[in-house]
C-alpha cells in the first residue's frame, strides 16, 4: 500500500511538472531581438526611441537657431540684465528706482505677478464655494440670481471685465480732492479706508519690539484652531460624539493674542492715511489697477469654480445627504461632514486649472496699467534692450515654474482627500 501511494505521488509530481514546463515560458538569456518581440522590453524600446528623436529634434532647432543669429550678428545674452533699467514702476512690494537693473525690474514685476495671483484665488475660491453651495439652494430667487451670475460671467472674456471694472472705479470713486474741507462730498470709511478714482487707502501696521512674539501667538493659535477641529472630527467619527466647535475657535483666535499684545506692552500699531496736499499719504496704497485687476479675475474665475463646486455635490448620492439626517445631523454639518468632504475628490481637479488660469490671465495686467511681469519684463525691458528672445525665454521660464509649483501643491492636497482603500 505503501508502494502504491509513493508512485502515485511520484506520477503527480511528474505530472506538474509537465504543466509547468508547457504554461511557462522558457527562461533563456536576454537577446536583442527580444526588444521588439518581448512584450516585457518593447515599450521601453518604442520610449526611447520617441526620447531619442524628441532631443535630436530640439537640438537642430535649437543649431538651427544659433546658427541662424550668428549669420545675422547677434548672440543670447543676459548682460543687459545687469544694466540700469532708467524707467519707474508705480506699485512694487520691494525697493526700486528707475537706476535700478534690469533684473530688479523683473523682480518688482514678478512679485506683483504672484501678488495678484494669491489674492484672486484666495477671493475667486471663497466667492466659487459660496456660489456654488447657493446655486443648489431650494429657494427659486437665489438660485436663479446665482445661476444668472454665472452666465454673466464666464460668458464675457475677462479682458472685457477688467476695463469694464477699471472704468467703473475711475468714473464713480470720488478724487481725493473731494475729501478735503468742510465742504468735502466724500468722506472716509470708519475714519481709516479711503476708497478714490486713483486707488485704496487702508491702516498700515508698524511692529515694534516684541511684536514677533504677538505674531507668533498668533501662528500658533491658528496651529491649535487646526488641531482642534482635527480632534473634535477624529472624536465624531472614532466615537459618535460631538464636540463644539464654534465657540473654542474663535477664543483661541482672538484670546491668545490680544493677551500677548497687551503683555507685550502693545507694540504694533497702527499707520493710518491722512490727506496731505492733493493725495494721501500713509497707510497702505493699492493702486486702483491693482483692485480693478485681482476683483475682475475673482469673480470672474469664480463663476467657473461654482460650477465645479455644483458639480462635485451633485455627484454624491443623494442617499448620503438623507443617511446622515436619519442620524440626526443638521445641515450644515451634513455639508461640512459629508458631502464635501466626497465632493473634494471631484472639485479639486478642475480647481488646479481655474488656479493656473488665474495665474496666466494676470498676465492681462498691461491692459490697465499695472505693472506685472509681462508689462517690465516682456514689455519696456524688451522695447529698451532689443533682446527678444532673451525676454520672452525668461517669460516662459516664469510662467512654467509657477504653473508646475501651483500644480504641485495642489495635487499634494488632491492625494490627501481622494478614497484611500483599505
Amino acid at each position: 500500500m505503501t508502494g502504491l501511494t509513493g508512485r502515485f505521488h511520484q506520477r503527480q509530481h511528474i505530472r506538474e511538472q509537465s504543466m509547468t514546463t508547457l504554461s511557462d515560458p522558457p527562461k533563456g538569456g536576454f537577446r536583442l531581438s527580444m526588444l521588439i518581440n518581448d512584450t516585457r522590453y518593447r515599450s521601453y524600446t518604442f520610449q526611447f526611441i520617441a526620447l531619442i528623436a524628441l532631443i535630436a529634434a530640439f537640438g537642430y532647432l535649437g543649431s538651427n537657431l544659433v546658427a541662424n543669429l550668428k549669420a545675422a550678428g547677434l548672440n543670447i545674452s543676459y548682460r543687459f540684465l545687469g544694466e540700469p533699467a532708467g524707467y519707474d514702476i508705480n506699485q512694487r512690494l520691494i525697493e526700486y528706482t528707475s537706476q535700478s537693473t534690469h533684473l530688479r525690474a523683473a523682480m518688482v514685476g514678478a512679485l506683483n505677478t504672484l501678488l495678484v495671483a494669491v489674492v484672486a484665488c484666495f477671493f475667486a475660491t471663497i466667492i466659487g464655494v459660496i456660489v456654488g453651495v447657493l446655486r443648489l439652494s431650494k429657494n427659486w430667487l437665489v438660485n436663479k440670481l446665482m445661476g444668472v451670475y454665472v452666465e454673466i460671467f464666464r460668458n464675457v472674456p475677462v479682458l472685457i471685465w477688467i476695463l469694464i471694472i477699471m472704468a467703473v472705479f475711475v468714473a464713480v470713486l470720488p478724487q481725493p480732492r473731494e475729501f478735503r474741507g468742510d465742504d468735502a462730498t466724500a468722506s472716509m470709511v470708519l475714519g481709516s479706508f479711503a476708497f478714490t478714482g486713483r486707488g485704496f487707502y487702508f491702516p498700515k501696521p508698524v511692529f515694534g519690539a516684541g511684536s514677533m512674539i504677538v505674531v507668533l501667538t498668533f501662528i500658533a493659535s491658528l496651529v491649535g484652531i487646526w488641531g482642534y477641529r482635527r480632534y473634535a472630527k477624529q472624536q465624531l467619527f472614532d466615537h459618535g460624539r460631538m464636540v463644539s466647535t464654534l465657540w473654542p475657535s474663535i477664543g483661541l483666535f482672538f484670546v491668545p493674542t490680544i493677551l500677548m499684545f497687551f503683555i507685550m506692552g502693545q507694540p504694533i500699531t497702527l499707520d493710518y492715511p491722512a490727506l496731505k496736499g492733493f493725495n494721501f499719504q500713509g497707510g497702505i496704497y493699492a493702486r486702483n489697477s491693482f483692485i480693478a485687476l485681482t476683483f475682475a479675475l475673482s469673480i470672474y474665475t469664480a463663476a467657473f469654480i461654482a460650477e465645479n463646486v455644483r458639480a462635485g455635490i451633485l455627484a454624491i448620492s443623494t442617499g448620503q445627504t438623507e443617511a446622515a439626517a436619519s442620524l440626526g445631523l443638521r445641515p450644515g454639518r451634513i455639508m461640512n461632514l459629508v458631502i464635501l468632504p466626497q465632493a473634494l475628490r471631484v472639485i479639486i481637479p478642475p480647481l488646479i486649472s481655474q488656479y493656473l488660469n488665474i495665474t496666466k490671465n494676470s498676465s492681462l495686467a498691461i491692459a490697465v496699467g499695472y505693472m506685472d511681469i509681462t508689462g517690465t519684463l516682456g514689455g519696456i525691458t524688451l522695447n529698451q534692450t532689443g533682446r527678444a528672445i532673451e525676454t520672452v525665454l525668461l517669460l516662459m521660464a516664469f510662467y512654467l515654474i509657477i504653473s508646475l509649483s501651483i500644480s504641485a501643491v495642489m495635487n499634494v492636497y488632491n492625494n490627501s482627500v481622494k478614497l484611500k482603500e483599505r
